[in-house]
């Protein structure tokens, strides 16, 4: 039985912090954040507007896009790394104020990976007959372990969620294939430090990292799907750095066109990027029944992964 996707929704914070903003706030400019990482602006959520709250609200909608109600869903699984409580978990949470009284639910913690990590996890349970809708949902609250003294990362991080319904679809459509890994070893470039619990990362480490494993791990992907590169429609990135972004889609030889790019209006949103990219590109009608869509991202672990899924149910 194959896993696809049978609905999607989203949602970010009414606050949208521009670059200019930043520039009144630290020593930095508009043009220096814009020319090195493409981003203009990110949501930025209030103070009482909790991890689950963005979780809750992309979860709702996407079950109403997939012509479902919450009682027709067997499990929730949320990627986040910020949790408000270890637990109970942001999946337990929303399961709860969904009223979805037969579903499952857990948090999974993969980073900015953890899209992917969830959608291929939510495809096993689906392909085993084991259940039949699964709503996977990337959500994480940056800004509230973003360390604002450090110029270097603060101008990167926003807020914001995005859900997908998985459930079987026909036999040519759904995951055709994915490529997960991790490498702990790389684990001390990118962490919370334990003095302030705020966000730490060795830019230049972690740029050389995500360049080289989104590359390999996009084109071994592609051949577990048995595609060529020209097969491919639209390649959906982890939306963390332009150039790394650039970097993925030539190694790719595609053309401009067929790279979805959200970072320059929400930045990097951690576990939602991926998922946010994707919800737009559907909602902007990018994405087209029978399309080979790359999905691929990395993160802090240090992890990585990639999928390709054709789209349609």
């Amino acid at each position: 039985m194959n896993a696809g996707i049978l609905g999607v929704g989203k949602y970010v914070p009414e606050r949208v912090l521009t670059n200019f903003d930043l520039e009144k706030m630290m020593e930095t400019s508009d043009e220096w954040i814009r020319t090195r990482t493409g981003i203009e602006e990110r949501r930025i959520a209030r103070d009482d507007e909790y991890t689950h709250d963005m979780a809750y609200e992309a979860a709702k909608k996407a079950i109403e896009n997939a012509g479902l109600t919450p009682d027709d869903i067997d499990l929730f699984i949320v990627a986040t790394v910020t949790q408000e409580a270890t637990f109970p978990s942001v999946g337990n949470i929303i399961q709860d104020r969904l009223g979805a009284k037969n579903a499952a639910a857990m948090d999974l913690e993969a980073a900015c990976s953890g899209f992917t990590y969830g959608v291929v996890t939510a495809s096993q349970f689906i392909q085993t007959g084991a259940y039949k809708h699964v709503v996977v949902i990337g959500a994480d609250k940056l800004s509230k372990i973003t360390d604002w003294d450090d110029r270097s990362t603060a101008v990167l991080f926003g807020d914001g969620a995005g859900a997908v319904v998985m459930g079987p679809v026909s036999e040519d459509k759904g995951l055709l294939s994915f490529v997960l890994g991790s490498d702990g070893s790389g684990g001390k470039y990118l962490n919370l430090k334990e003095e302030n619990n705020k966000l730490y990362m060795n830019g230049r480490e972690v740029f050389r990292f995500a360049v080289r494993k989104m590359g390999d791990a996009s084109m071994q992907a592609l051949e577990k799907a048995g595609l060529e590169k020209a097969d491919l429609d639209l390649l959906i990135p982890h939306q963390a750095n332009i150039r790394i972004m650039e970097a993925s889609r030539e190694r790719l030889d595609l053309p401009e066109e067929k790279l979805m790019k959200t970072v320059h209006k929400y930045g990097n949103t951690s576990s939602s990027s991926i998922a946010l990219a994707l919800i737009d590109a559907v909602e902007e009608g990018r994405v087209k029944d029978g399309d080979n869509l790359l999905l691929v991202g990395f993160g802090a672990g240090l992890t990585w992964g990639a999928l390709v899924i054709r789209f349609g149910k």
